[in-house]
């Protein structure tokens, strides 16, 4: 297969997340779901990498507690409370929330097409969440949350300049995955049974949306480049957006449409670079970081 084709597959798989819970998990309680999610991930990658991260585990353990407790227990939360097209494209808004986040807390002062982007971004957000669609406001708050979570995980990430990208995300599914244990066992009580019909979710969930999800995000940076990876994350919204309409039967209003076209117009606008070839080759070897 096509290194490109195969690098496309990690944004679809992980914008299939509302779908899975939506279908298979939405009677189990959704923070043992991400306890299940995170230990099963992390114990599926450790069969890959049978090793100590190449980094202080008190470091790994901090970017765990954004990266993946907080994360995908808001994740959770929005995906049974919000529909998938919904919360799909509010997770994809974190390159905007990145934007925002370093210019009020860095100083860093967008460019004028960040800038642009980032507010035609909010008008589509806005457009989502207008009154008339009655969206659970918890919901909303869990999966705006999910994106700030990770945005702090990924500027902590390039902080630190995390270069074992695969040995630091086994270490952080394996250690938080711990972590929400006990969580959930106060919050949600001693874990259910898990039924036939909750298999096939957790398997997609655990095995292919994000073992796999990682592995093939890792090598694909490695084999296209963070940039043209970076453009193939437009498909998580597209993939969340168009199983819920195929599978869940979800229907958004006109206004909604409008919002999720901004949403994902600014994140391609906010993608394209009008460079060189030069400069393109130079920019492309540059290092990057990318969080799952």
């Amino acid at each position: 297969m096509h290194p490109f084709f195969l690098a496309a597959l990690a944004p679809m798989l992980w914008g299939s997340t509302y779908a899975a819970v939506g279908l298979f998990l939405t009677d189990l309680p959704p923070i043992w779901v991400a306890v299940w999610r995170a230990l099963g991930a992390g114990l599926f990658l450790w069969l890959f990498v049978r090793r100590m991260p190449r980094m202080h585990l008190g470091k790994v353990f901090v970017l765990g507690f954004f990266n993946i407790s907080l994360f995908f227990i808001l994740l959770m939360m929005a995906a049974y409370r919000l529909p998938g097209s919904v919360a799909g494209t509010l997770g994809a808004t974190l390159p905007l929330v990145l934007i925002i986040i370093q210019w009020l807390a860095q100083s860093k002062t967008p460019q004028l097409k960040a800038t642009l982007s980032s507010m035609v971004g909010l008008a589509g957000v806005l457009l989502l969440l207008n009154p008339s669609a009655n969206l659970d406001p918890i919901g909303v708050a869990c999966a705006l949350g999910a994106t700030l979570v990770v945005a702090i995980a990924t500027l902590l990430t390039k902080h630190w300049q995390v270069d074992d990208i695969l040995g630091v995300a086994t270490w952080q599914l394996l250690m938080s995955g711990a972590v929400l244990v006990p969580i959930a066992w106060f919050f949600e009580g001693a874990p259910v049974m898990i039924q036939m019909n909750n298999v096939p979710g957790l398997i997609w969930l655990v095995i292919l949306n994000t073992a796999m999800g990682y592995l093939i995000a890792v090598n694909a940076i490695k084999q296209i480049g963070p940039n043209a990876f970076g453009m193939l994350s437009l498909l998580n919204p597209i993939v969340a957006v168009g199983l819920g309409m195929w599978m869940m039967q979800e229907n958004l209003g006109s206004l909604q449409w409008l919002g999720v076209a901004l949403v994902i117009g600014s994140l391609l606008a906010a993608n394209i670079r009008f460079k060189s070839p030069l400069s393109n080759a130079k920019l492309l070897n540059e290092p990057h970081d990318t969080v799952a």
